[in-house]
């Protein structure tokens, strides 16, 4: 299960999103106010951020710099989604540190894909014996 933080001032994209991430094993974490997202992801240390780009007060692009710059958050993935795709928009948005960029209205399908390859793979658990079967006895040192 990943924690992942979405800066959204939509409700029913914030509900789309949340419903999502939840029906795929992951503990969503809303904000609708720009100015607290920095703080929140702070506290909540997201896995993933998702964060709209068209935000008021901080916009997305600020919000992703402020990210990046955050000793703790700095290498946190982040997947933007916009309604507004101009020419060199995308350019921007991973010139600023995103490393996906979704557009409006999303394609489930795409969103929960992009969601998967963001999100960091666990190491795998070093071998110590717990849980690969019935533990072997040392081999004999050659003297």
């Amino acid at each position: 299960m990943a924690k992942i933080l979405i800066v959204e001032d939509n409700a029913l994209n914030i509900k789309l999103f949340c419903d999502l991430l939840a029906a795929h094993g992951h503990q969503p974490e809303a904000v609708t106010d720009s100015r607290n997202a920095l703080e929140t992801a702070r506290q909540f240390l997201p896995d993933l951020v998702i964060t709209d780009i068209q935000l008021p007060h901080v916009s997305g692009l600020e919000l992703i710099r402020l990210i990046r710059a955050d000793d703790r958050l700095s290498q946190v993935p982040i997947m933007a989604v916009t309604a507004y795709s101009a020419v060199g928009d995308e350019e921007r948005i991973r010139g600023a540190g995103a490393q996906a960029y979704v557009s409006k209205p999303i394609s489930v399908v795409k969103f929960a894909q992009t969601v998967e390859q963001l999100l960091p793979t666990k190491a795998p658990v070093e071998a110590s014996g717990a849980g690969t079967g019935p533990e072997q006895p040392p081999e004999p040192e050659l003297t």
